[in-house]
C-alpha cells in the first residue's frame, strides 16, 4: 500500500538521500521516495502500523540529520498559525548562537582593521586564544554534529568536511580564516535554509487557494463562520462580492460575475444564475450569491489542484534523477582530490602550508547542496507556475517531455472548435427526424448529442428514451422503439446497417447526424460547431516555434478540411476512429519525433495515454482528463503555447543552475590551485551559489510566458 509521511525540517539534499537509501533497505518496504519541495515521504509498505514506521523513520533520520520530525501527512489548513515554540525552533538560533555569532563578526572586522591600521594588533598569543575560544563557540554545532555523525558511520557529510577544513585551518595558524569561513559558512547554511523553506513557501501559496473560513446559512438565515473542513455536503454558503468561492456547489440564490483566472487561467468573467455550478478557488465579483455546497472541501476544486501539484512534484524528471546519482560520487572525487593536493605537490615542494590550505578550501566546496537543490525547485517552480495560469502538470517527466516536442496533434471537436453546438439545419421530416434523434441521444453526454435534444425541446419534442440503447465507438447509437430499431449516427453506422437512400452529397460544413429507423432512411441533422477565438493564433503561434501542427479527427473530410483552412492547419486527417487516431500518433512520432496529442473526448483516451504527451481540455471527459499528462483547464489553445514555452524556460533554468553551481565550484578549485582564491571563495561556491540557484528558480513562478 502507498503511504504518505512528512520530514519536518528536512531541507538537506544530501541528507535527504542518506535517509531514503535506508529506509528502502528495511524490511517491508518496496519503495520510498523524498520531495524536497513538499517534504513529503512517499513509501510503498506492505507494513499496516503506521506508529511503527513513524518510529522507524524517526530513528533513520536521527542517525542522519538532527531537527527532523517524522509524521502522518495530513495536510494542515491553510493559515493555520505556528506555536510559539515552533516558531522560535523554526528560527533555529539559540543565545548562544547568536552570542558567538556577534564575537566571530567581531573578531572578523577585527582582522579587516588591522589590515589598516597594524598598530591595534594584539600579540599573537592572547590573538590565538582569543580567536580558538570564539572558534569553538561558533564551530561548537557543526564539530557536534560531525562527531555524532562519525559515530553513526556518516563520515563524508557536510558537518565533517567543515569542520576539517577549519581545523586544519587552526593547526596552520590561519585563527581568523578559520572563525570567518565558519561564521559565513553557518549565515550562509541558515540563509539557504530560510530561501528553500521561502521558495516552497511561495510555490504552495500561490497554488493553495482553500477558503481559511466559510459563512454558513442556518435554516432561519444567519450567518456562522465556520472552518471549511465542518462544512458538509448540502449545506448553504453566501459568497459576498470579492470573496473567492470556497468549496464546488450549486448556485441557488443571486445572480453574478464569477471570475474563473485563479483556477482556469480565464480572464473573461463568466454569469453565474440559479442552478450554475461554480468552483471553488474562482471569485465572485458583482453581487451577493448563495450555494448548495456540492463537495467536500478534500473533494473540491482547490483541493485537487493541491493534490495534483503535490502528485506533479513526487514525479522526478530525468535530470533530478542524474543530478542526483552525480551528487553521491562527487564528494568522494572532490575530497580525493583535496587529499592528492594536500600530498602530491607538497612532497614535491616541500610547501605543505600552502598545499594543505588549498586542499581544504576543497573540503568546503565537495558539499553537493547547491547541485541537488538547484534542479527540483526549477521544476517545482514550473509545475506551480502552470497550476496558477489553469494548467495541471502531472509531474516533472511532463515538462521534460513537452520541452522536447516537434509535432502537436489536435482534436478537431471541442479543441481547436468550442464544442458548442447548435442545429442549424434539418433535412426530411423536421418532427419526425428530431423525434427519433432525440429518443436516443437523450442518454448520450456528447456535446452532439446534446445539440439535438436542445432543439427539439425548443419545438416542444420530448421522446420517451429509447430501450437497449448502445453506442458504437465512432459511429453513433443504436435503440429500440416500439416502431423499431432507430439508428442515429454518421455515414459509417448507416453503411455498417445497410441503410439505403442516404443522400450521395455530404455538407460543405458541419456534422452530418443521419436518422434511420427499420434500415430506412428518415433524414438529416447538419449540426454547427464554433470554432475558438484563440485557435488561429494559438497554432499560428505553435508553428512558429518550429512545431507541426495537425488535426485528428473524427469528422468528415469536407468539415475538417473547412476548420484547417480557416486556423491554418496543413494537414488534416479525418474520418479517423478512435484506433486511427493512436496509428496517426505514432506515425507522426517516426515522421516528426516527440508528438503530443490534445482532445477532450471519451474516445481520446487511448490516444491521450499513448502520445508522448497527452493534453486533455479541462470541460473534456473524465476518462480523457485521467488518461493525459497535462489538462487544461481553461480549455484554451493558447495554455498550449504557455506550457511549450513554460517547459523550455524551465528546462533550461534547471541546466543553468547545475553549470552555475558546478562550473563555480570547479572555477574556484583551479583558482585555489593558482594560488587565487582562499576558503572565503570557496564558502561563496558552497552556500552562495546554492541561494543563486534558489532564488534563479523561484522566479520562473511569477513569469507569463
Amino acid at each position: 500500500m502507498d503511504k504518505i509521511f512528512l520530514l519536518e525540517g528536512l531541507n538537506c539534499p544530501n541528507c535527504s538521500a542518506k535517509i531514503v537509501d535506508r529506509i528502502k533497505a528495511m524490511s517491508g518496504i518496496e519503495s520510498a521516495d523524498f520531495t524536497l519541495a513538499t517534504q513529503q515521504l512517499r513509501v510503498e509498505t506492505s507494513i499496516v502500523d503506521d506508529d511503527r514506521l513513524i518510529s522507524e523513520f524517526q530513528a533513520i533520520c536521527d542517525a542522519i540529520e538532527e531537527g527532523v520530525t517524522v509524521k502522518t501527512y495530513s495536510r494542515p489548513p491553510k493559515g493555520a498559525p505556528l506555536e510559539e515554540e515552533e516558531e522560535e525552533e523554526e528560527e533555529g538560533l539559540t543565545w548562544f548562537d547568536k552570542l558567538a555569532m556577534i564575537l566571530a563578526g567581531l573578531a572578523t572586522a577585527y582582522e579587516l582593521l588591522i589590515q589598516f591600521a597594524p598598530s591595534v594588533e594584539l600579540p599573537e598569543q592572547p590573538e590565538m586564544v582569543i580567536f580558538t575560544i570564539i572558534y569553538l563557540m561558533i564551530a561548537y554545532p557543526i564539530l557536534r554534529a560531525a562527531c555524532k555523525n562519525i559515530g553513526k558511520g556518516q563520515v563524508f557529510d557536510e558537518n565533517f568536511l567543515m569542520a576539517i577544513a577549519t581545523i586544519g585551518a587552526l593547526v596552520i595558524g590561519e585563527y581568523p580564516e578559520a572563525v570567518g569561513v565558519m561564521l559565513f559558512y553557518r549565515i550562509g547554511e541558515w540563509f539557504e535554509d530560510r530561501a528553500t523553506e521561502q521558495s516552497r513557501s511561495e510555490i504552495m501559496g500561490a497554488v493553495d487557494m482553500r477558503p481559511q473560513e466559510v459563512r454558513l446559512l442556518d435554516k432561519d438565515g444567519t450567518v456562522q463562520v465556520v472552518s471549511p473542513e465542518s462544512v458538509k455536503v448540502g449545506d448553504f454558503v453566501e459568497v459576498r462580492p470579492g470573496d473567492t468561492i470556497p468549496l464546488d456547489g450549486t448556485l441557488v440564490e443571486g445572480e453574478s460575475q464569477i471570475n474563473t483566472a485563479p483556477v482556469t487561467g480565464e480572464p473573461v468573467p463568466v454569469k453565474a444564475r440559479v442552478g450554475t455550478q461554480v468552483l471553488s478557488g474562482c471569485i465572485n465579483e458583482s453581487a451577493r450569491i448563495v450555494l448548495k455546497v456540492d463537495k467536500l472541501l478534500e473533494e473540491s476544486m482547490v483541493s485537487k489542484i493541491l493534490d495534483a501539484v503535490e502528485n506533479a512534484a513526487a514525479s522526478k524528471p530525468k535530470i533530478d534523477r542524474f543530478i542526483t546519482r552525480f551528487a553521491r560520487v562527487y564528494t568522494p572525487i572532490v575530497v580525493a582530490l583535496a587529499a592528492a593536493v594536500a600530498i602530491i605537490p607538497s612532497l614535491i615542494t616541500g610547501d605543505w602550508s600552502k598545499w594543505v590550505y588549498t586542499a581544504l578550501t576543497f573540503l568546503v566546496i565537495s558539499c553537493p547542496c547547491a547541485l541537488v537543490l538547484s534542479v527540483p525547485l526549477a521544476f517545482f517552480s514550473g509545475i506551480g507556475n502552470a497550476s496558477r495560469n489553469g494548467i495541471l502538470l502531472k509531474g516533472g517527466l511532463v515538462i521534460e517531455a513537452l520541452a522536447k516536442i516537434k509535432a502537436v496533434a489536435l482534436d478537431k471537436t471541442g479543441t481547436i472548435t468550442s464544442g458548442i453546438f447548435s442545429v442549424y439545419q434539418v433535412e426530411g421530416d423536421r418532427e419526425l427526424v428530431l423525434t427519433l434523434a432525440s429518443s436516443l441521444e437523450k442518454a448520450s453526454n456528447h456535446p452532439i448529442a446534446q445539440s439535438i435534444v436542445e432543439a427539439s425541446k425548443a419545438e416542444g419534442i420530448d421522446p420517451a428514451l429509447a430501450n437497449d440503447i448502445k453506442e458504437i465507438a465512432g459511429e453513433g447509437l443504436v435503440g429500440l422503439a416500439p416502431e423499431g430499431e432507430i439508428l442515429v449516427g454518421n455515414r459509417r453506422l448507416m453503411d455498417r446497417y445497410q441503410v439505403a437512400g442516404l443522400p450521395g452529397n455530404s455538407a460543405h460544413y458541419g456534422t452530418e447526424v443521419f436518422v434511420a429507423q427499420e434500415g430506412q432512411f428518415f433524414g438529416r441533422i447538419l449540426i454547427s460547431d464554433a470554432i475558438r477565438p484563440d485557435s488561429q493564433a494559438a497554432i499560428k503561434a505553435i508553428q512558429a516555434k518550429g512545431i507541426q501542427a495537425i488535426m485528428l479527427t473524427g469528422d468528415r473530410q469536407e468539415s475538417a478540411d473547412y476548420i484547417a483552412k480557416e486556423t491554418g492547419i496543413n494537414d488534416v486527417r479525418a474520418h479517423l476512429l478512435p484506433q486511427d487516431k493512436l496509428a496517426a500518433v505514432q506515425d507522426l512520432r517516426k515522421a516528426y519525433g516527440p508528438t503530443m496529442f490534445v482532445g477532450d473526448g471519451i474516445n481520446d483516451a487511448p490516444v491521450l495515454a499513448g502520445a508522448d504527451v497527452g493534453g486533455a481540455m479541462g470541460s473534456g471527459a473524465d476518462a480523457a482528463i485521467e488518461a493525459s499528462d497535462v489538462v487544461f483547464m481553461n480549455s484554451s489553445l493558447e495554455a498550449i503555447t504557455h506550457v511549450l514555452n513554460l517547459s523550455h524556460v524551465v528546462v533550461r533554468i534547471a541546466w543553468q543552475n547545475v553549470s552555475v553551481a558546478i562550473g563555480i565550484k570547479v572555477l574556484v578549485m583551479l583558482m585555489g590551485l593558482l594560488g587565487y582564491a582562499n576558503m572565503w571563495w570557496a564558502v561563496f561556491a558552497d552556500t552562495g551559489v546554492a541561494m543563486i540557484c534558489i532564488l534563479n528558480s523561484i522566479r520562473i513562478l511569477y513569469k507569463k510566458y
